[in-house]
């Protein structure tokens, strides 16, 4: 009894010392600003749904580089293929021994030279690893537009500029 009469004599007084702003409506949250171009203006304290997977690319076809040493992108799929320290399913195809057999084109004979300079009888280990540099296509957007020119480009405009 006493603590239901010492409840009913303090409940005012706990009513108003609550916080003023406690029944306020809420400011407005503070939009995340992203920084990264791979969030699509999607704010940093938000989840987007995620773009569509994209498709590799599989036209069989050497490409046009970009810039001299570029080492050439694959045209074809590549999944479930293993490379590691025990095979490499590349080379299947691509070794010196099938390459005839299977129409594609030989690793390049640098792949063949080791760190020393000494020409070896096999891919040499630094190489033998190719989608370190060799990688396929996809039909992805690009992330950021570009306006790359290859050096080809330049000099042909470059001349005819000239004119």
């Amino acid at each position: 009894m006493r603590r239901a009469l010492l409840l009913f004599i303090l409940l005012p007084f706990l009513v108003f010392a609550q916080d003023p702003t406690a029944n306020a409506p809420a400011a407005p949250p503070k939009e995340a600003q992203s920084l990264d171009g791979l969030r699509r203006g999607i704010p940093l304290d938000q989840e987007g749904k995620p773009l569509p997977m994209p498709r590799t690319e599989n036209f069989d076809v050497r490409r046009k580089r970009a810039y001299p040493d570029q080492p050439p992108t694959i045209p074809h799929a590549i999944d479930g293929y293993q490379v590691d320290k025990n095979s490499n399913r590349c080379l299947l195809c691509h070794s010196r021994a099938n390459a005839e057999n299977f129409q594609a084109p030989m690793v390049s004979v640098t792949h063949f030279v080791d760190r020393d300079g000494q020409v070896l009888g096999a891919v040499s280990p630094r190489r033998y690893f190719c989608t370190q540099c060799h990688v396929v296509q996809t039909d992805a957007k690009l992330l950021v537009p570009s306006d790359f020119r290859d050096v080809d480009e330049l000099m042909s405009s470059e001349a005819a500029g000239k004119r």
